[in-house]
This record gives structure tokens, C-alpha cells and sequence, in this order.
């Protein structure tokens, strides 16, 4: 249990998740770090590389044109993963968040 929390609690990997959970389809890495500002392009291939070798995101690439184009999706370990991630969300805001914005969103169209 101590692992798989320390790997879940790790910066940027649930929000990296979700994101590939919102329309449930193969995604580019410009749109994932399009999508998620902060994060540094470096820091976003090293999650996606981790969160591949752990079995949650499946890689694929397109060498037909240059440069490759790469994508990434959630596996079905991944989207196993959803249901947990809400269950977080709903105890956070029952008790410690006063977010009415969060309350009001499924996670797959979430936008915060």
C-alpha cells in the first residue's frame, strides 16, 4: 500500500491521468503539455515514461512523417485507476475542499 501511495502522491501524476482519461482517446504529447501549463516538457515525458513502465499509460508512435508524432492513452490498468481518483476528489471535497467548481464537474470534463 506504502508504494503504490508514494507513486500516486508523486507531483503531476494523477493530474497527467486525468488528463488522458478526458476523452477517453489517443492523445499527442503537445496536447497533454498544452493542456497542463505548469509542467515542464521534461518533467511530463519523465511521468508518462513512469506511468508506461508501471502498465497505467500505453505509448504509441507515428514514424510516417517527421518529426514523430507521439501518442499515449490510458490502459485499462490506468482507467482502473478513475474510480479511485473520484472517490479522492469526493472525500477532499466533503471535508476539505469549498470548491464549488470541482463539486459540479465529472472528472473527464474537468477544466481546473
Amino acid at each position: 500500500m506504502y508504494k503504490t501511495m508514494d507513486y500516486l502522491s508523486k507531483k503531476w501524476t494523477v493530474m497527467i491521468i486525468l488528463e488522458l482519461y478526458k476523452g477517453n482517446r489517443w492523445k499527442r504529447f503537445s496536447e497533454i503539455k498544452r493542456s497542463m501549463e505548469e509542467i515542464t516538457p521534461k518533467m511530463l515525458s519523465e511521468r508518462l515514461r513512469a506511468l508506461e513502465g508501471e502498465g497505467i499509460v500505453e505509448r504509441r508512435t507515428d514514424d510516417s512523417e517527421v518529426p514523430t508524432k507521439v501518442f499515449y492513452r490510458l490502459t485499462e490498468m490506468g482507467l482502473d485507476l478513475i474510480p479511485v481518483i473520484k472517490d479522492v476528489k469526493s472525500w477532499a471535497l466533503k471535508w476539505k475542499e469549498k470548491n464549488v467548481a470541482c463539486a459540479s464537474q465529472d472528472c473527464i470534463a474537468c477544466v481546473l
